[in-house]
């Protein structure tokens, strides 16, 4: 009987990674090794500048600089996170601030290469017309990959505030903040209609904003491509356990027919927002993924 290949693997909690991480999804030829890593992103850095891990979540702006750098990772056709991100951009209520007034004004992110910051500032040219460069980028964090240089109109402050303490402060106009977006009645969302707006959004494109995908490393590929491949397996058969409506979106979507529309959205995205070098195109993103995987893939 054959051993399977254990893969040093980093992946969020999610409903469609219990299976996984718990054993009830497995397979003959690969056999995760899960290191928790808590926020994920923390992961992306080291996996996109060492090859930290055989299997990795990253972002997909950090993915697609990655690939724009010659980094050596390989992007799978997998989408284990997405959200609907015009809620993500708020400001004190006390001091509220409108869309349409946004021009000029200092906005704190996180990272300007952060994929919710992509997001927002793609929206916020497809409703109101602003252009990254027309608004002021006030950041703490660098980009994962480490060639990436941000734009000349992105400010890097090197501080501890929190970005929540910046808005308290009057140190920022508002502010993107994902997964630590603060409850309370203390900051309103700049976008006052974003839950519409996101659902018509999803209408139209017929997919939810992708946060982050699957990566392999380039050399795991090479070395041990059939557990790479069955990795993959397991993650749609993983996904496939979770019950969602048909008529909702889906944070999941899975194969290269399925994710050439939603990742040349977001290439667009970066190419107008200054987060790539120059345009990528499909075959550079998922060809080598494509050759791993061949039909599987879809």
């Amino acid at each position: 009987m054959t051993t399977p290949v254990t893969l040093r693997t980093a992946l969020a909690d999610y409903p469609h990674t219990a299976p996984l991480k718990s054993g009830a999804v497995s397979g003959t030829k690969a056999r995760f090794d899960f290191h928790e890593v808590a926020p994920i992103h923390r992961a992306f850095a080291p996996m996109v500048r060492e090859s930290a891990y055989d299997i990795s979540e990253l972002a997909i702006v950090t993915a697609l600089q990655a690939i724009a750098y010659g980094r050596p990772v390989v992007l799978l056709p997998a989408v284990v996170a997405s959200r609907f991100q015009r809620g993500c951009l708020i400001a004190p209520t006390a001091r509220p601030v409108a869309p349409e007034e946004l021009a000029g004004k200092r906005i704190a992110v996180r990272a300007f290469t952060q994929t919710t910051g992509m997001w927002v500032r793609a929206h916020l040219a497809e409703d109101y017309g602003l252009a990254a460069e027309s608004i002021h980028w006030n950041t703490r964090d660098g980009a994962h990959v480490a060639e990436y240089r941000d734009p000349g109109f992105v400010e890097h402050t090197v501080g501890t505030s929190s970005l929540p303490d910046l808005l308290r402060e009057g140190r920022a106009d508002a502010a993107i903040l994902g997964n630590d977006l603060p409850g309370g009645d203390e900051f309103t969302r700049v976008i006052p209609d974003a839950e519409a707006r996101d659902r018509q959004w999803w209408r139209r494109h017929g997919f939810m904003p992708i946060n982050h995908m699957v990566a392999a490393s380039h050399r795991t590929c090479r070395d041990k491509p059939d557990a790479v491949r069955e990795a993959y397996a397991l993650l749609r058969r993983a996904d496939a356990t979770v019950a969602r409506p048909a008529e909702d979106p889906s944070p999941t979507l899975f194969g290269f027919e399925k994710l050439r529309g939603p990742v040349e959205f977001v290439i667009d995205a970066c190419v107008a927002q200054g987060l790539l070098p120059r345009r990528l195109d499909l075959t550079e993103v998922f060809g080598p993924a494509e050759d791993l995987l061949g039909h599987d893939g879809d």
